[in-house]
């Protein structure tokens, strides 16, 4: 691969198998989408493993990746990784000015890269722009559209990205990148790091990634939101006090919803003769809201109210997440990777915005 482009791309991944090989093709290896007319020069490619055995690492090779496999005596994260190859990158191509992160069950679109550069190129104080990224099975289970819907935000001036997005490397250089201690959440952490350097990130009205959850199963989708609450927590505690507040909105709300309100309803029961019991009435009146904020962003009846659902739900195994993140806190030690895919993928996100 030339190494004479200005652009960089980091992929992490695990036992990924085929999605991998989409991933690297579709950022330029073996010749695949970055070549294509209009996407922009032919960018270095770097991916990091983190114990594949499917071949992930002879497959990432042979389409001509630089290839950084983890010591996984070190406690793994999705942070860790990205900041693993990001130095690798600058080591084999030092020219290196801007860095597509991308998770490995990730379908680059092409023309992203161009499309993408140009706007750092347009706006100096972006450190981050990222696109649309799009579910590519979203009728193989609902967990699936749950993720196609949680992609879909706003265009314009962003609070965060996830994981995949064009990265300005002065910028990123200059936060020292990812925490490589978080285990969900760090790209909106990292996100405000950047905006307290003063600079800005912003989601392109353009295809960005498709995204392959392979999510078929509830305890999938549960131990996922499991992670968002952790990466509340956590997040709360890192950056929580004014004026960023960084996820306390999200991490109140799942005390609330999950804790104190059926505390109150339940244990309110007997001494009220029953009318506490009438607080359950709010999780209704909290999906029909989510359904009515998910409509007026354009989906379908049936999206909004998938989304009015889960994420009425989804406050329950985000308090797991939260009690899970203050136990091992309390105990001094640090939370393991929380997994939604078993062997599969090690991205991890929280990018419910």
């Amino acid at each position: 691969m030339s190494l004479d482009s200005d652009i960089g791309c980091v992929a992490i991944g695990r036992n990924e198998g085929e999605r991998l090989d989409r991933c690297l093709r579709s950022l330029g290896c073996g010749g695949g989408a970055a070549d294509a007319p209009g996407a922009g020069p032919r960018s270095t490619c770097v991916y990091v493993d983190s114990g594949s055995s499917d071949g992930s690492v002879e497959l990432a090779r042979a389409l001509g990746a630089h290839v950084v496999k983890l010591d996984l005596t070190t406690p793994f994260t999705a942070a860790r990784a990205r900041n693993a190859g990001f130095r690798a990158l600058i080591e084999v191509a030092p020219a290196t000015a801007f860095v597509q992160f991308v998770d490995g069950d990730c379908e680059v679109a092409p023309g992203w890269l161009a499309r993408a550069r140009r706007r750092l190129d347009e706006r100096p104080e972006l450190a981050v722009v990222c696109g649309r990224r799009r579910e590519r099975f979203v009728a193989r289970s609902v967990y699936n559209r749950l993720c196609d819907i949680e992609w879909d935000t706003p265009v314009g001036p962003a609070r965060a990205c996830g994981g995949d997005a064009l990265v300005r490397r002065s910028a990123f250089e200059q936060v020292g990148g990812f925490d490589p201690g978080l285990i969900a959440g760090e790209e909106p952490e990292l996100c405000v790091r950047l905006r307290a350097a003063g600079h800005g990130i912003e989601r392109l009205d353009a295809e960005m990634t498709l995204h392959d959850a392979a999510m078929s199963r509830f305890s999938q989708w549960w131990t996922r939101t499991v992670r968002s609450g952790h990466a509340y927590a956590e997040g709360a505690a890192l950056h929580g006090a004014p004026p960023e507040r960084h996820f306390v909105r999200e991490y109140r709300r799942a005390w609330l919803w999950a804790a104190a309100l059926p505390v109150l309803a339940l244990g309110g029961a007997i001494p009220t003769l029953g009318a506490s019991l009438g607080l359950l009435g709010g999780y209704p009146v909290s999906a029909w809201r989510v359904y009515r904020h998910v409509r007026r962003r354009g989906r379908t009846p049936r999206d909004a109210a998938v989304a009015g659902v889960f994420t009425t739900i989804g406050k329950f195994p985000e308090l797991q997440g939260i009690l899970r993140y203050h136990a091992t806190r309390l105990r001094g030690r640090r939370s393991g990777l929380i997994e939604y895919k078993g062997g599969g993928a090690v991205a991890g996100q929280a990018d419910r915005r």
